[in-house]
Parts: C-alpha cells; structure tokens; sequence
C-alpha cells in the first residue's frame, strides 16, 4: 500500500485555493450557534482565557475592527494601522481600524467599515465582507468583533493623524508560517501569561491584535472551533 501524502501546509496552497479557503472557513464562523459566548482574550488558551475572565468587566463596551486581507492577485496581504502616539489607549501600537459600535451603526459590520472610512480613509466600493471570527476582549473594557474582508486594490487610503500614524501591509503568508510566531512571557494581575507575538520587520504585533491574527490563522488551519 503506497503511503498517503501530508496534507500541504497553508504555505503550500496557491493563492486562489488559500482565497478559497479563506472565504470557506471564516463564512464557517458565523454559522455557530453558539456566537455569544464564543469570546477569545489574546491568543492564549481556553483555560487560561476563563480564569482571567474575571479581569474585564462584566458588561464590556462593543466595537468591532475591520480585518483587511489586501488581494494583491498573486499573493495577500494584511492591511495594519499604527495608532497615533497621542492616543488615550494603545498609543504607537499595531491594530486594525475599528472602534465601538454606536447607535447608528446598527451592528458590528456597520461600525467597521465606518470606522475604516474615517481612520485611513478606506472607502467601502473596494471591501467585500466576508465573516467574522470570534470576539475578543480588550483590556480597556472593549469586546470587539473582527470583521474579515477581502479588498481589492485600486483604493487610496487617507490617514486621520489623530488616530492613525502610519500604516502598512503585511503578507498574510507571514503570518501563515509557525516560524514568524515567538512566544513571550507577560505579567498581567497577577498571572504571568504566555503569550504569542508576530514581530514583522521593525514593527512587532502583539495583544489583542496578535490575537485576532492568530485566531485567524487557527481558523484557517481548521484548530479554532
């Protein structure tokens, strides 16, 4: 009996079977019955995730950021922001665009793509929703919901100083490789917490964003259920 062949890793797959997929596994997310109460906190482990739980507040403020895969034809790419350094919260790190969900939004999908318009300019005719992944919790009292999108090129992209400083593209394969993901030890409370970074060039993403990213990347591997 000849022996089967691995299963090609996420690195191995063409760019349109990898836009596939994505497309499949993340349309997947959304149809879990269980939506409410599937929440992440960073990239850490579900027992971990339920005994810092008690950390965030009970009843955090919804928002939502928009996840922009870039289709660049041959290849796709991340489309990340830096926070401007005058920001109350988070000032100088990596994120995506996004915000808290007001009124008029009417749901997260809505709050994302309003909130991509007014940070960097990123006008709507380009995106093309695709799913959500599941909540994350933020430190500063936020729950917030990803929104994945597929963005064609051809857009320009107008930065808002006060809340952007720069931004930038990563390729999605960086994130597709084990070997750009580095473990770190952080301290919160009272716990010190493994957490997983993703350093890209002179920029290092981590926390919350980190998290969504390698939420991602478990959905894309068929882990994160």
């Amino acid at each position: 009996m000849t022996p089967s062949k691995p299963a090609p890793s996420l690195l191995d797959l063409p760019t349109p079977l990898l836009r596939q997929l994505i497309r499949e596994r993340v349309e997947a997310v959304g149809e879990r019955s269980d939506q409410d109460d599937d929440w992440r906190i960073g990239a850490v482990a579900r027992d971990v995730r339920l005994e810092l739980r008690r950390y965030f507040p009970d009843a955090p403020t919804p928002a939502a950021v928009l996840v922009p895969i870039v289709d660049r034809g041959d290849s796709l790419t991340v489309l990340l922001t830096e926070r401007a350094s005058a920001l109350r919260h988070h000032a100088g790190q990596i994120s995506f665009p996004g915000g808290r969900i007001e009124a008029t939004d009417g749901t997260a999908i809505e709050a994302a793509l309003r909130e991509a318009e007014e940070e960097i300019g990123l006008s709507r005719e380009f995106v093309e929703v695709i799913g959500v992944l599941p909540d994350h919790m933020i430190v500063t009292g936020f729950r917030v919901t990803p929104i994945v999108a597929m963005v064609q090129p051809g857009f320009e992209l107008r930065i808002d100083p006060g809340e952007v400083a720069s931004t930038f593209e990563m390729p999605l394969s960086f994130l597709l490789d084990p070997g750009n993901h580095v473990r770190r030890k952080r301290r919160f409370e009272n716990h010190e917490v493994e957490l997983t970074d993703l350093p890209w060039g002179d920029r290092n993403i981590w926390g919350a964003t980190a998290g969504m990213l390698f939420t991602l990347y478990r959905v894309l591997r068929g882990e994160d259920r």
